[in-house]
């Protein structure tokens, strides 16, 4: 019979940071109301410029240090002032943006499950990828493992993309994204996951 290890098993948080993640502090974030229930996990992607990968510029992007002269695409969006908990590669790179006991800006106008602004009561989380367009193995299974992990230290109850939360002004992560895969990967009840 194995003698049972007496390692420390890793936690996976530090207050409200994911001690698996590149940590990089974004200042674009808040506090969350008083009494906000992080219940709710929004898949978003993105890419800098649109269909690039491998970059820095997300990074970035929500660090409020892109070089909006970089790249022709960055001047329409010069000036954004955006972020996410979290931003997973193409390779499933663990990054972190802001503290998960904070409110990031990343739902924008939002509703789900009955309420409104997602941002206060949300952990988002960005893959890097074009909307519509397929996500890598490595992006899910980190996808998961985040989300498990999540559900360690919230009540995680329902799982969206942007598009579920801001139907007909967002389209991420869109078609290409694998619902039942995300869902197959986490064993969590269909319920908790948007109607596909």
């Amino acid at each position: 019979m194995p003698t049972p290890s007496t390692e420390p098993v890793a936690q996976p948080w530090q207050g409200g940071w994911h001690t698996g993640a590149h940590a990089l502090a974004s200042p674009h974030f808040g506090p969350r109301p008083g009494g906000a229930l992080v219940d709710l996990i929004v898949v978003h992607s993105i890419s800098l410029p649109p269909g690039e990968y491998g970059g820095h510029a997300v990074q970035d992007l929500f660090l409020g240090s892109l070089d909006w002269d970089a790249h022709p695409y960055f001047q329409r969006i010069r000036g954004l002032q955006v972020s996410a908990h979290f931003f997973i590669t193409r390779e499933g790179t663990l990054w972190q943006f802001v503290d998960c006991d904070q409110r990031a800006w990343h739902a924008g106008r939002s509703s789900y499950r009955g309420r409104a602004e997602c941002n206060d009561d949300s952990v988002g989380i960005e893959l890097e990828g074009l909307e519509g367009l397929h996500f890598e193995y490595a992006q899910y299974a980190a996808l998961a493992r985040l989300c498990k992990d999540l559900a360690l230290r919230y009540p995680i109850a329902h799982v969206a993309g942007h598009e579920h939360i801001a139907p007909g002004r967002k389209a991420d992560p869109g078609a290409g994204f694998d619902w039942p895969r995300l869902q197959e990967l986490l064993g969590w009840a269909p319920q908790r996951f948007p109607a596909v």
